[in-house]
């Protein structure tokens, strides 16, 4: 297994991939593949059953693909979701943001919850496990990411209500006491920054904005949430790092209060809250 460890190593340095990160990815696939630690790969000469997939796989991940979707699997807050072309890959700061929801959250009262952009689901069903007095619905414009995001609550046995919803144009059902969204908010003109691996597997839909309206989904929805919240209700926005003071005088000026705004583990702003009166 060490050997074939190294023959997939060499793959992904050959591809361009530092070695620390090669050495990583590496291991990643061969524990999540073969369900062996990485003190067994490393002790146990016998090679996988499957060597010819783990070594296309390799490859794939070699030239970009994400090594996320490679395997069909993605972390968040300490648990796998499903992922694939079509969904998002869940980030580690939006693990910040769910915890800021829950810690807002009394486990012991319910709560109804809205999770706008749903996604892979990673919210809503983090959500659902943490708060499990908590009603949570979570809507989408895709049918990819809502059939992606109930696999994972049946997966996590959790009970989600998904609605098909064009936020933009279209209001959820409901009335709710926390809506919490992680919506598209990079820029088009931000691409070129970007690492071709995200511009070239992850959906575009889920991503960006025009330039010209940057703030296209928080006013959206915060003009939205303002009918979907029950007086004292919590709005949650994951945020561009360029537009904390723009997001917030946002919320202001559509009567929320009590706004906060917050940084990340890499002291970005990223995160921004409103009550509703």
């Amino acid at each position: 297994m060490y050997q074939f460890y190294r023959t997939i190593k060499s793959i992904l340095l050959h591809g361009g991939m530092a070695e620390g990160e090669a050495s990583a990815i590496a291991f990643l696939l061969l524990e999540e593949q073969t369900g062996l630690t990485k003190a067994q790969i490393l002790t146990t000469d016998t090679p996988p059953a499957d060597t010819d997939r783990l070594l296309t796989l390799a490859q794939k991940v070699a030239e970009g693909f994400p090594i996320q979707y490679a395997l069909g699997i993605s972390d968040f807050c300490g648990l796998k979701f499903h992922v694939e072309p079509g969904v998002l890959i869940p980030r580690p700061e939006t693990e910040e943001l769910v915890d800021w929801v829950v810690s807002s959250c009394p486990s012991d009262q319910q709560r109804r919850i809205l999770d706008i952009g749903t996604g892979s689901g990673c919210i809503a069903v983090t959500l659902a496990k943490r708060l499990p007095h908590a009603q949570v619905t979570a809507c989408d414009i895709s049918p990819v990411a809502l059939r992606v995001a109930a696999q994972n609550a049946d997966r996590h046995g959790v009970e989600v209500r998904f609605q098909h919803t064009d936020i933009l144009t279209e209001t959820p059902q409901g009335t709710y006491d926390v809506v919490v969204s992680n919506p598209p908010y990079i820029c088009n003109s931000e691409a070129r920054q970007m690492q071709r691996n995200v511009l070239d597997h992850e959906p575009h839909l889920a991503l960006f904005v025009p330039d010209a309206t940057p703030l296209l989904f928080y006013e959206a929805i915060a003009r939205k949430s303002l009918q979907l919240l029950s007086p004292g209700g919590f709005l949650f926005f994951e945020i561009n790092r360029q537009y904390g003071t723009a997001v917030t005088s946002l919320l202001r000026s559509l009567g929320y209060t009590d706004v906060e705004l917050r940084q990340d583990q890499f002291g970005n702003d990223r995160m921004a809250r409103g009550v509703k009166n």
